[in-house]
């Protein structure tokens, strides 16, 4: 998505998977001028940059930044939000909406989501149902390819911004942080198979 992005731009940038160790990871973070930073790293580089984030998953020479919460933008319904999970993409939501009610099987579990305008699945559970939402509501997703909870969501008419959607989010926010320009999201969103 990153390579599309940077070709349509005009940009004669490469963007690569690293695969790092975890006693490599400061060196590495260190060594790097921009970068994504994935699970399971994302709190771990929050700190190493000393970043007032809780997570953090975008550098820009030696600055940490989130754009995990990106998607955001494309939510103007909410005021009731929940959040499933308690990873980093989760922490980044944390952060992003403070009054939200977190859902952990390490906290509260089951997540009890109905009274919920808006809720963040921020698990890597794809193949079981974890709650269910009806019309009215708005799931982000964030695992990809789409989730069974996400399917019934949509099935039950409740609006679901998928793991695709929040990942060209991600990706856009980050674009514009490393480059400066305002990022090519049409050549982004086909990269990844979704419609422009």
């Amino acid at each position: 998505m990153q390579n599309a992005a940077f070709a349509a731009a005009g940009l004669d940038w490469e963007y690569e998977a690293l695969d790092v160790r975890p006693e490599d990871l400061e060196r590495v973070v260190r060594g790097i001028e921009f970068a994504n930073v994935t699970a399971p790293y994302k709190q771990d580089v929050a700190r190493l940059v000393g970043s007032g984030l809780p997570s953090v998953n975008t550098l820009v020479r030696g600055e940490g930044f989130s754009t995990d919460t990106a998607i955001l933008e494309q939510v103007t319904d909410c005021c009731l939000p929940a959040i499933v999970g308690d990873g980093g993409a989760a922490a980044a939501f944390r952060h992003a909406l403070r009054e939200a009610r977190v859902f952990s099987r390490r906290g509260v579990w089951p997540p009890e989501v109905g009274d919920a305008d808006l809720v963040i699945h921020a698990t890597s559970v794809r193949d079981e149902v974890l709650f269910r939402l009806r019309e009215g509501q708005t799931l982000v997703d964030l695992p990809y390819p789409r989730t069974a909870t996400a399917l019934a969501a949509e099935a039950a008419g409740a609006r679901v911004l998928d793991g695709l959607e929040v990942l060209v989010a991600q990706g856009a926010a980050s674009f514009r942080l490393w480059t400066g320009l305002e990022p090519p999201v049409a050549a982004m969103r086909s990269a990844v198979g979704l419609a422009p």
